[in-house]
């Protein structure tokens, strides 16, 4: 979808019912996301996602079927299937934006759980934004349209279609962010310091890079494990901050020299273990530390413990998360 079909939305979507169509679709996410109580903390996030429309951010996306995935987009010259896909473009759901030989490798996150995070982030008149994983560019128009001020919301991806996608997006829909192509682990140093960085991809542990970018007093929310990690920056060499009880999961970061890793073992597990959602999170935040049946017989002795028992520290070269008390003693380095 090029800028100028983007902007118009009726010529976009094919028709003016289907236009109004929209701006119905998003009232009525807008009162779904309402209903959960997420904005309560910061009830101007309601008024953003009630303003910015995420159908122009998704001109096109993929529904799993069996055998594979169907594209539904904006463009389909059968209005049936062009309402299909502007019905999917508002659901509270992700939505599958590009892949590659099968993988996944981009996404637009579900909007309840975008809302979580950005109400989590603590934005504030006049932040500068760091978004690592620019998407569909969906985002960082939500935080731009939070802002005000284009300028300062900078949002990063490793892939050049994916950047000069999103920065087609935003332009569609009004918004003029800095949308840089690079390696996200290392931030954007050209365009630091920050107040707030804001992940949308997930990391086995926190680049340094960030904390360097970030001022002291700053937030860095990022996905981890399973969850999301709230934390506070103190200064270039430390941070720290507990989990979201919110489960998340997410495509991996791509880029840096860290190490894809490896399946999740259950061997020696009761049959139900696979199926607890707290504890595969304790699992993957323990992998390669923990044996399978030592993080359960801790999971089990602590009380199943929900993700915000959780936390990490960053301190000089040392990062480590931990289970109620960052000093232990139950305490596990990250990579």
């Amino acid at each position: 979808m090029d800028s100028d079909t983007g902007r118009t939305g009726s010529h976009a979507l094919g028709d003016k019912d289907l236009a109004e169509l929209a701006v119905s679709a998003r009232e009525a996410l807008v009162r779904e996301i309402d209903a959960s109580g997420v904005w309560k903390a910061d009830p101007v996030w309601r008024e953003v996602f009630a303003a910015v429309p995420r159908h122009l951010f998704v001109p096109y996306y993929y529904v799993g079927v069996i055998g594979g995935y169907e594209r539904r987009w904006g463009e389909n010259p059968d209005p049936e299937a062009r309402e299909r896909w502007l019905d999917g473009a508002y659901a509270d759901a992700p939505l599958a934006t590009r892949l590659r030989d099968g993988e996944l490798l981009s996404s637009s996150s579900q909007p309840s759980l975008m809302a979580r995070m950005l109400v989590a982030l603590r934005v504030a008149d006049g932040d500068r934004v760091l978004e690592i994983g620019a998407g569909t560019g969906y985002n960082a128009a939500l935080l731009a349209h939070r802002l005000g001020d284009d300028d300062l919301v900078t949002t990063v991806d490793l892939e050049p279609e994916i950047t000069e996608s999103a920065r087609r997006h935003l332009a569609a829909a009004g918004y003029h962010p800095a949308v840089i192509t690079g390696d996200g682990s290392r931030g954007v140093p050209e365009r630091a310091p920050f107040d707030r960085i804001i992940a949308t991809c997930a990391l086995p542990s926190v680049p340094r890079a960030w904390l360097a970018q970030c001022r002291p007093g700053g937030r860095v929310l990022t996905p981890l494990a399973t969850g999301l990690a709230a934390l506070t920056v103190a200064d270039p060499g430390h941070a720290e901050g507990r989990f979201l009880a919110t489960p998340a999961y997410f495509v991996p970061l791509r880029g840096g020299d860290r190490p894809e890793p490896g399946p999740t073992s259950f061997e020696g597990l009761p049959d139900g273990a696979r199926r607890q959602d707290l504890f595969r999170f304790l699992l993957t935040l323990t992998r390669d530390v923990l044996d399978p049946r030592e993080a359960y017989a801790l999971w089990q002795r602590e009380g199943r413990p929900p993700r915000e028992r959780y936390g990490v520290t960053v301190d000089g070269d040392r990062e480590w998360a931990w289970l109620d008390d960052p000093e232990g003693p139950y305490t596990w380095p990250l990579p």
